[in-house]
């Protein structure tokens, strides 16, 4: 059931109101092949500037190694978990859309040309340059349909969640949730990035309207304070070609998982 909502751009009056919590979307119905056209096509400065940001935190904070990698609500967007490839011998791709799960199956195996301008900035580092992208995603990828408020505690090695806890609800509550479920699936010490989108009033996708909840940089730092440390907050500045309505730029926060005991 559906609660009413006041209006917010992208909506008329008298339209069907976004859903307010997860749990009233019906996630399979997302559209995989609307998103990526328009999100990630091709690659825009503000994702150039996100994988910059991440790139180089990972390769001066993780090991090359025999490592179990993390990327949760992986959707239609393969950049995250191509950021962790070079230091992972396993990479498990958390979606929970059976539709998104779907794509990336299919994806897998062996991605669109789209994706190689993504990959260019991350191989402009010697930690990535010598790989292979499609053959090592192809190997060490497993696509596993779950939901990030059923990740099993200290699990993996690395992780990467993005644009995620931010656009599934509406409520700070399940937000904070999300990103304290994500990092407590990590094991100890291990290093994270995560991306959000900056005071989200919801979103479309395939004509079909999606929650998200209005956080900034201070709620993103509050959220990983007792979860975290050498944490850093990056803002991404609204440029002069938003993606959509309804935000005001976007976050990348790095980290490690501090030990909870």
């Amino acid at each position: 059931m559906q609660i009413a909502v006041p209006n917010v751009a992208g909506r008329t009056p008298g339209s069907t109101p976004t859903p307010r919590s997860n749990d009233q979307v019906d996630w399979d119905e997302f559209d995989p092949d609307a998103y990526l056209t328009k999100n990630y096509w091709s690659l825009r400065d503000d994702d150039r500037m996100i994988m910059t940001v991440v790139r180089d935190f990972f390769a001066s904070t993780a090991s090359v190694g025999p490592a179990r990698a993390l990327d949760v609500g992986s959707g239609t967007n393969l950049y995250p978990a191509l950021a962790m490839l070079p230091f992972c011998e396993r990479l498990d791709l958390v979606e929970f859309s059976a539709s998104n799960v779907a794509w990336l199956k299919r994806e897998i195996e062996e991605f669109a040309p789209n994706w190689d301008d993504f990959w260019k900035i991350y191989a402009e580092r010697d930690e990535y340059a010598h790989l292979d992208p499609r053959a090592e995603i192809a190997r060490k990828a497993r696509v596993r349909q779950d939901s990030v408020f059923r990740l099993p505690a200290r699990r993996w090695d690395l992780g990467t969640m993005f644009f995620v806890a931010c656009s599934l609800s509406a409520h700070e509550a399940e937000f904070c949730a999300a990103v304290h479920r994500f990092t407590g699936a990590l094991r100890p010490r291990a290093p994270f990035a995560t991306a959000f989108m900056v005071n989200s009033t919801g979103y479309q996708v395939g004509g079909r309207a999606f929650p998200a909840v209005d956080v900034n940089a201070e709620k993103v730092e509050q959220s990983l304070v007792s979860v975290a440390y050498d944490v850093r907050i990056t803002p991404i500045a609204l440029g002069a070609d938003p993606l959509r309505p309804g935000y005001e730029g976007m976050i990348v926060a790095t980290g490690k998982v501090a030990d909870q005991g």
